[in-house]
């Protein structure tokens, strides 16, 4: 399933992460497993929040993908599942027969 996993990190917790090198190195790292459709980094309520768009084949590895970034800079994560254009024609297709 195509899902949207927001990451909303602590400021102070991802201030120290950045100052010892470790806050993009959890973010490659988890780009490298994920292996994204889109990632997107901005601020959101005044903190830095990550977009991350990948597919969640069985939703048992959602810890794994959500630990290190609660464990390592205190964030908040959501999980939201999404659809494409084409996803979207076919649901309301169904609808419609």
């Amino acid at each position: 399933m195509r899902m949207l996993m927001k990451i909303q990190m602590d400021t102070p917790a991802s201030n120290e992460a950045i100052k010892q090198g470790k806050l993009l190195e959890l973010i490659e790292s988890s780009l490298k497993e994920l292996q994204p459709e889109a990632a997107y980094f901005t601020t959101e309520n005044g903190c830095r929040t990550a977009f991350i768009f990948f597919d969640l084949a069985e939703p048992s590895r959602m810890p794994k993908i959500a630990e290190p970034f609660f464990m390592q800079i205190d964030a908040k994560i959501s999980y939201t599942p999404v659809m494409n254009p084409e996803d979207l024609r076919k649901g309301l297709s169904a609808i419609m027969s």
